[in-house]
C-alpha cells in the first residue's frame, strides 16, 4: 500500500464520518460545532483523522 494513501485514508474516514454525524446529528440551534452542518461535521471528522494519520506515522518502524 502506497505510503500516501495510508496518510490519507484516515482523513477520509474521519471526514466521512464527521459529514454523516453533521448530516444526521444537526443541531437545531446552530451552537454545537461538530454537528451544526454537514461540512462542518466534515471538517472536524478530517482533521480528527489527520491527526490520527500523523500520530500512525510517527508510531510506524521505517
Amino acid at each position: 500500500m502506497p505510503a500516501w494513501f495510508r496518510f490519507l485514508l484516515p482523513v477520509l474516514i474521519g471526514a466521512t464520518l464527521g459529514a454523516a454525524l453533521g448530516y444526521y446529528g444537526q443541531c437545531s440551534s446552530g451552537t454545537c460545532p461538530l454537528t451544526s452542518t454537514w461540512w462542518r461535521g466534515a471538517l472536524y471528522g478530517a482533521v480528527l483523522g489527520l491527526l490520527i494519520a500523523t500520530g500512525q506515522r510517527s508510531n510506524s518502524p521505517t
